[in-house]
Parts: structure tokens; sequence; C-alpha cells
């Protein structure tokens, strides 16, 4: 499964694109609520609001690129404008249950601690696929001439990955070997998300 070839072809058609974009912003708003989810009600630390507040911008940032499509697309986050949508509305959530489960059988933690937890390895795996995913989905458009571009978030999602591994360091000394296993279910789910997503735009 090429990833590139599956963001051409959807670059390619206006509404495939307009939809893409909005998955994408979807995803960055349930990644932003997600990590406000998770803060203590009183011990809450800069780079926890610095987060949260950037991916909302993303999501926000990500849906005005709808503006350089033409057509008048994607207003809300309902099933028919996104891609793969039960797919794409689960992620999350499934990947936060499947790294609680085993963070909790591995370091027995419970209530804020799992929580906070859960919010560093869960934002690593999906930092270090932002990381993997936009860079491609830029090099598509830029081949392309289209409009729309993804550079400021680039720069913001490799911010984010350095301020979690630092977190992580300060967790656990062995946090590569737990982090690696997080990555692990990430993938698995990132490549169900995509085959079903190439399936509706086949």
């Amino acid at each position: 499964m090429n990833i590139k070839t599956i963001l051409e072809n959807i670059v390619n058609d206006n509404i495939l694109h307009a939809k893409w974009l909005n998955t994408l912003s979807y995803m960055e708003n349930a990644g932003a609520k997600k990590i406000s989810a998770s803060e203590h009600k009183e011990n809450v630390n800069l780079i926890i609001l610095k987060h949260a507040a950037e991916e909302h911008r993303h999501a926000y940032y990500l849906k005005k690129q709808l503006d350089k499509l033409d057509g008048d697309l994607c207003k809300t986050y309902t099933n028919n404008e996104l891609l793969a949508p039960n797919d794409t509305k689960f992620y999350l959530n499934a990947l936060d249950v499947a790294v609680c489960r085993y963070l909790k059988q591995h370091f027995n933690l419970h209530g804020y601690e799992l929580k906070f937890a859960a919010y560093l390895f869960v934002t690593y795996a999906i930092e270090v696929r932002a990381d993997e995913l936009y860079p491609v989905y830029q090099d598509v458009l830029t081949a392309s001439g289209s409009k729309v571009t993804v550079k400021s978030i680039i720069l913001e999602e490799e911010g984010h990955l350095e301020e979690m591994l630092n977190q992580l360091k300060t967790f656990s000394e062995d946090w590569e070997k737990h982090a690696e296993l997080v990555i692990k279910i990430e993938q698995d789910m990132f490549h169900s998300w995509m085959q079903n997503l190439n399936k509706q735009i086949a």
C-alpha cells in the first residue's frame, strides 16, 4: 500500500481532496480535545496548554485551506464529509484504550497518572505519524501545483515530537521499549485506516 499514490489520487480529485483536508482537520481537533481531557484539574504545565492550542489551530488551519479548493465543501464533520469516517472517528479512542490497557498492565497506573501516561505515549505515536504523513502530503501538493500547503504544520509537529521525547525520558528510563510497542499498535491502526480509505476512493 503506497501512501503517496493514495494521496496523489486524493489531491487530483477536488471533492476527495476537500474530504481529506476535512478528515485531517477532524483528527487534529480530536487530538486537541484528547489532550485537554487528560489535563489535571490544577497541575497543568505550559507544554500541555501549548500543545492543545496548536492542535486546535491545526484543525482550524486545515479547515481554512478548504477555501483554496473550488466549491463550498465540507462545512461540518458529518460522515459524508469525511474519508473512512468510522475509522477516522474511532482512531484516537481505540489507540487511547489500547495504550491505557498496556500501561495499566506494565506500570500499574490509575486515575490521573494513567491519563497522563497515556497522553505521553499516544501523543508521541501520533507525532511520529504526523512526521511521516504530512511531508509526503506536502510533496504531493507541491508536485501537483496545489494552492494548499501544510508546511507550517510540519514545522510545529517536529517541535511537538521533540517535546514528547523530553517528557517521555523523564517518565521512564526504558521509555523507548514501551514507545516501540505503542508505535506498533498505532501502525496497525493506521494501516487499517488507509486500507479502508483506499477502498472508499477506488
